[in-house]
């Protein structure tokens, strides 16, 4: 019998990206299943919004910093003793990166500021790991449960319209699967999601039609987080 076979009932889970899309999605499934939920996001407005509407906590910090993941899960563990699931689902496109919403027609990797090619690994690759380095000892200390990240088809596929975003899926879906077999004597699931295209805030205007051009279906942030 698997963790979560009887639901999340007094289980204490953390989301990143919870302000918004699939980590909103998810926190208020969780939530609305009896789970403790703390969402985390960079945008500290939506965090507290999106808490204050679930009756959730939140937290407000990069990602990609490895002493704020530290001090995020040391304060769960000091506020309910445990952790039971933590979904690694803060991430960025190249075109969330450079603020853009305009259409594109092509791909210019020279263009691309190492700035903002940074900030995209550290929240879609270093955002993974260190939250997983982070949350793992409490989470296998709590008897087991799941780490879950968001990955994409593009982590399967080739993804033309974002190379860079795509490079991060594929690593992301390579970390899941190494670090499952590891994880799975100590009672921990290790999974990824890989979604095609979600009608979120990461879409620049087009991409959504380029994706369909590509076969990828755009969903709905509701539908990932009821699977």
């Amino acid at each position: 019998m698997g963790k979560f076979d009887k639901g999340f009932e007094g289980s204490v889970a953390l989301v990143t990206g919870g302000a918004s899309g699939i980590g909103l999605a998810t926190a208020r499934r969780l939530a609305a299943e009896g789970a403790v939920v703390v969402i985390a996001d960079f945008n500290e407005t939506g965090a507290k919004a999106a808490a204050e509407e679930i009756g959730a906590e939140f937290a407000a910090f990069d990602v990609g910093d490895a002493e704020a993941w530290r001090a995020t899960v040391d304060g769960i563990e000091t506020r309910h003793g445990e952790l039971h699931l933590v979904h690694l689902n803060a991430g960025i496109t190249t075109y969330k990166a450079e603020n853009s919403a305009e259409p594109r027609t092509g791909f210019d990797l020279a263009a691309v500021p190492l700035e903002n090619y940074r900030r995209i690994m550290a929240a879609n690759i270093d955002g993974v790991i260190l939250g997983a380095r982070a949350c793992i000892p409490l989470i296998a200390a709590s008897g087991g449960g799941s780490v879950i990240a968001t990955a994409s088809a593009a982590g399967a596929i080739a993804f033309p319209p974002d190379p860079i975003y795509t490079a991060t899926k594929h690593a992301v879906v390579g970390f899941v699967r190494s670090m499952a077999p590891w994880l799975l004597a100590q009672g921990i699931g290790c999974h990824a999601i890989m979604p095609g295209v979600v009608d979120t805030g990461l879409l620049a205007e087009g991409m959504a039609d380029q994706a369909r051009t590509l076969g990828i279906p755009v969903i709905a942030p509701e539908d990932i987080a009821e699977a």
